[in-house]
């Protein structure tokens, strides 16, 4: 149990950092938690050893190059939205018809698109915040010893996984690392595409190990 406690909060960690990163622009803050955690910053290789962190100052770095590079991956040049690339209309959907949208209102999960600047509940962003509220009432399940509760979000995390994230998000974030213009979102990219892959890995491991429950390969 020890071991899946440490899983859930790593899981927890870096949905929550993934999350941050694609849904607004980046901010001291951000920055100092991935640069006080040793563990974190190896995370970001490419931004870890590039030169412009040593010449310039953080606000010229934020102002010049991040949030530039922010704006051409997420809000001029590139649709991090679902239903652009799963509709045959390439129409952002943003209404109630959005599939993502009655599984957020079953599971209680609210999005503010006002405060989290998006105009669809389908962003990439906002599916890796629903990835991290799951894995956070995970813990609280595996702090209660609920295992029951555990198997059954497992389940869920899996099913949004296959037949949401995984179904788009691995072509946008392909494209957002060709892309990108700093480091920094070129190694944010490819940690989210790898972190995705491996965590489906995990969970349908976790499903068949730990629950019991056989699942489809694919």
């Amino acid at each position: 149990m020890e071991q899946m406690k440490h899983d859930i909060e790593n899981r927890i960690a870096l949905y929550g950092l993934i999350s941050r990163l694609m849904l607004i622009e980046v901010n001291d803050a951000f920055l100092d938690t991935i640069e006080s955690d040793e563990a974190m910053l190896a995370l970001f290789p490419h931004y870890q050893g590039w030169s412009k962190r040593k010449e310039l100052g953080r606000k010229e770095l934020i102002d010049q190059y991040y949030n530039v590079d922010f704006t051409n991956l997420f809000l001029m040049h590139l649709v991090p939205y679902e239903s652009f690339y799963t509709r045959e209309d390439q129409m952002i959907e943003s209404g109630g018809d959005n599939p993502v949208i009655a599984l957020y209102n079953e599971l209680d999960f609210r999005v503010e698109l006002d405060r989290a600047r998006v105009v669809s509940a389908d962003h990439i962003g906002v599916e890796l915040e629903f990835m991290y509220m799951l894995c956070t009432a995970q813990k609280k399940a595996l702090d209660a010893g609920d295992k029951e509760g555990i198997c059954e979000l497992f389940q869920v995390q899996r099913a949004f996984l296959k037949e949401h994230l995984l179904e788009w998000a691995p072509m946008f974030l392909i494209n957002a690392k060709r892309e990108s213009r700093t480091p920094l979102y070129h190694d944010g990219a490819e940690l989210t595409l790898e972190f995705l892959l491996s965590d489906f890995e995990y969970i349908t491991q976790m499903l068949s190990d730990y629950c019991g429950k056989e699942t489809e390969n694919a």
